[in-house]
């Protein structure tokens, strides 16, 4: 049967799940996105662009799918989003090349920690409530970029290699809320969670600067701290312009994706 491939445009609370992969103390986004392809007619697994953990949430996780030909593009999300619960959805479906890979074909994902330097009711199950010198947060920023081998700040089940990461970057986003945005090609089990509890334990003296820059320019690792789920969204994956499948007003308008927090910028 003639069949194409199509890319997804999935948004979902991680709080609702046990993280994306399939594991059998369940739910899981993979297995309701599954069960919801399922009941749409579609068997095929989808392929995601990577994995989110326990209670991390995603803005914008990029799905590849092969689709019989006799399905609508144009109709799919509606299709899917009929079977989805109201913590996960499909925002847009699009029809990609062949060779196209969710994974792949990636070039980079952006990560954004919230963090609440005052008690926010909007925002108490999105964000890490820490007491914190944001000033002295931000002048630690410039120390996470570039290649490192960020053996310290992430798991041991992650290969050990160098990465870099290409930005790193503090937003007030306003009433006491920061937004810390990290973007790279890749990274490691934890990684950005273990970046943002390092910058937390130092800015709130918790853990000796010396010990922060000892971690990140030698890889000697130490008793870190891992910043909680529930701050951490996956915001978006990146891809080569040519090849992107949504283009840069779809990701800036982000329609059909929630508009409340934790999707609020």
């Amino acid at each position: 049967m003639p069949s194409r491939i199509v890319a997804l445009w999935c948004w979902y609370y991680g709080g609702s799940f046990r993280g994306y992969q399939s594991q059998p103390k369940g739910p899981t986004v993979q297995d309701t996105v599954r069960d919801a392809l399922r009941k749409a007619g579609l068997q095929n697994m989808p392929v995601a662009a990577g994995r989110t953990d326990l209670g991390v949430h995603a803005r914008m996780q990029v799905l590849t799918l092969r689709v019989a030909d006799e399905f609508s593009t144009a109709t799919l999300a509606q299709r899917l989003n009929a079977h989805l619960p109201p913590t996960l959805g499909i925002a847009a479906a699009k029809d990609v090349p062949h060779n196209f890979h969710a994974q792949w074909s990636a070039t980079g994902k952006e990560y954004r920690y919230r963090l609440a330097l005052k008690d926010l009711r909007r925002w108490q199950n999105f964000a890490w409530r820490v007491e914190v010198d944001i000033f002295k947060l931000r002048a630690l920023l410039p120390s996470v970029t570039g290649p490192h081998d960020y053996w310290a700040f992430h798991e041991a089940s992650s290969a050990r290699r160098e990465r870099t990461i290409e930005a790193a970057t503090l937003t007030e986003i306003g009433d006491g809320l920061f937004e810390v945005t990290l973007i790279a090609p890749g990274f490691a089990r934890y990684m950005v969670r273990y970046l943002v509890g390092g910058l937390v334990g130092v800015a709130s003296g918790k853990i000796a600067e010396a010990t922060w820059l000892n971690a990140l320019q030698r890889a000697e690792r130490f008793s870190g701290i891992r910043a909680p789920p529930e701050g951490l969204v996956l915001w978006s994956v990146h891809y080569p312009a040519e090849r992107d499948p949504f283009s840069a007003q779809e990701r800036d308008e982000a329609n059909g994706v929630p508009s409340e927090p934790p999707f609020a910028s």
